[in-house]
């Protein structure tokens, strides 16, 4: 029986060169930022049996945070990220392998089901997760459930991340994605850790929804 079109994972020579490629240009952006990390969850105190959590942070931030993530908690915790079956996924899985994060492939419209039991069984085993919930193509600055259910199902805290730069450019893409310009300052936030209740009614889920999107929003300074 053929494997669906949706089940596959879509790479090409060219997806893991750009992939290799990103990850030499976000080591050497970092290398000109001046960093500013606000620790309010505890995530980069040395911890000898961290607790797993789920990291949300908007898709138009992605840029800064790998090498963000290797100065800090990253040292400490095993992480894995989130990244579409498509070939633009496959550049992305390829960048964070050179910073030590592992990937798990799918999306909402490619492979979801195979990404919520990756996503699941990370965390089970004591991997953090990193999600961009409103990617891999939008709506911009919108959760998306599959991040709350994740939490639900695991018992595990979401730390919304907050990026805000100095200085920086904005692609005209669907995300708007941000790069910082080079010697300008980056202020990192990892939020207060927020619990997802099991037992939720469709209202006070849609509740929670919008709390995390507003945290996250708080976080935004072109909203």
């Amino acid at each position: 029986m053929p494997i669906p079109k949706s089940a596959t994972i879509k790479t090409s020579r060219s997806s893991i060169v750009l992939g290799h490629l990103a990850a030499f240009a976000m080591k050497l952006w970092s290398i000109t930022l001046r960093y500013n990390v606000n620790d309010q969850a505890g995530i980069v105190q040395p911890d000898i049996d961290p607790k797993p959590v789920i990291f949300a942070l908007w898709h138009n931030r992605i840029f800064t945070m790998p090498p963000i993530w290797q100065r800090t908690g990253g040292k400490n915790r095993s992480t894995v990220v989130l990244t579409s079956a498509s070939r633009d996924g496959t550049t992305l899985a390829k960048s964070m392998e050179a910073f030590g994060i592992g990937s798990i492939r799918g999306s909402s419209s490619r492979r979801a089901l195979a990404a919520l039991i990756g996503m699941k069984n990370a965390l089970l085993e004591g991997k953090d997760v990193c999600i961009t919930p409103d990617g891999p193509k939008g709506p911009r600055y919108q959760v998306q459930p599959g991040l709350l259910k994740i939490a639900q199902s695991t018992g595990s805290d979401i730390i919304p991340i907050h990026i805000l730069y100095g200085s920086a450019w904005r692609r005209s893409s669907w995300d708007r994605f941000v790069i910082p310009k080079p010697f300008s300052k980056v202020i990192v936030t990892f939020d207060k850790p927020i619990s997802i209740p099991k037992n939720l009614s469709e209202a006070d889920f849609e509740t929670a929804r919008l709390n995390l999107e507003n945290s996250l929003l708080a976080g935004c300074d072109d909203v």
